[in-house]
């Protein structure tokens, strides 16, 4: 096999890898149903256009070695990691609350949700320090032998990235086509209840994992 060959099924090995770590249910995946349910496909896919501009970060960091050393800082990686756990919790308990008051509303009675969708996305991932983790420890193990990191981890980090919008924004179409029937008054106070709860349970998770 050429050289071109072996770095192509490298990379395809890779990719296959990361496809499987973007469909693993988290935190950002709640987060992109609790808008795509709110406002539409528009307002999820802001939603994980947010996420994607978080992973971005955590990939610049990345390349450039700040994120290893947050990763070994036990003060720093918790202080990132209660932050995030505090901001899914308190994301979580005012879907619970709000939806005390929403069961005789409309799904649209609330469109000016959808213009903070990018910046809940975004602040869901920046605020996740398992991301450091992951790319300081997964990615690096993706190079093949011999490649070089600074070409392959961009590389990486950008097919990462890609993957996860691609993955999102299909997700947040699939979920708004479904809005006649996921809109209703009660299927919705219902859907935001879990939504708010599954946001809740994940920010005690993240607040209770040890690196």
């Amino acid at each position: 096999m050429s050289n071109t060959g072996r770095v192509f099924t490298f990379y395809l090995a890779a990719v296959g890898a990361l496809v499987l770590l973007t469909l693993l249910p988290g935190p950002d995946v709640a987060v992109v149903t609790r808008f795509a349910l709110g406002g539409g496909v528009a307002a999820g896919a802001r939603a994980a256009v947010g996420v994607v501009g978080g992973l971005a970060a955590w990939g610049v960091l990345t390349v450039v070695g700040l994120a290893a050393v947050l990763a070994a800082s036990a003060t720093a990686y918790t202080v990132v990691k209660l932050a995030g756990a505090v901001f899914l919790v308190g994301m979580g308990v005012r879907m619970l609350w709000r939806s005390r008051r929403r069961d005789s509303l409309p799904t649209d009675a609330r469109p000016a949700e959808a213009g903070h969708a990018a910046r809940s996305g975004l602040l869901t991932n920046v605020l996740n320090p398992k991301i450091a983790v992951f790319y300081t420890g997964l990615l690096p193990s993706l190079v093949p032998a011999g490649g070089s990191p600074r070409l392959w981890l961009p590389l990486l980090v950008l097919t990462h990235a890609v993957l996860s919008l691609a993955w999102l924004v299909g997700y947040a179409a699939v979920l708004s086509r479904s809005r006649s029937v996921l809109g209703r008054p009660g299927v919705r106070t219902v859907l935001d209840r879990v939504t708010g709860c599954v946001l809740i349970g994940f920010g005690v998770r993240v607040a209770a994992e040890a690196r």
